[in-house]
């Protein structure tokens, strides 16, 4: 029987092959925890699953957020436009053709 190493994470119970995507994964999910809580604290009206919501998004795109905050806001449509242009290629069934 052989022994394979996983590493799961705290926060969500998600399981990782390496420790580093693991640790990259877990302080994404603090730093969606903590736009959470700053949107709750200064956003009146805002759903607690609405702010969840909102903070794992720019938790996930913090890269392309980063890149706007140092101007390039561009970066923030750019990055939405090739999103949704990857959710229109995985919605797309691929036909076989007459043999």
């Amino acid at each position: 029987m052989a022994v394979v190493a996983v590493w799961k994470c705290d926060r969500d119970g998600a399981m990782f092959d390496n420790k580093k995507d693991a640790e990259e994964h877990d302080k994404m999910l603090e730093l969606a925890a903590n736009i959470t809580a700053l949107i709750e604290r200064n956003v009146e009206g805002v759903s607690e699953e609405a702010c969840e919501e909102i903070g794992l998004m720019l938790a996930k795109r913090r890269d392309v957020l980063a890149k706007a905050c140092k101007g390039k806001p561009e970066a923030l449509l750019e990055a939405e436009q090739s999103d949704s242009e990857q959710a229109d290629d995985e919605n797309v069934t691929p036909l076989a053709a007459n043999q």
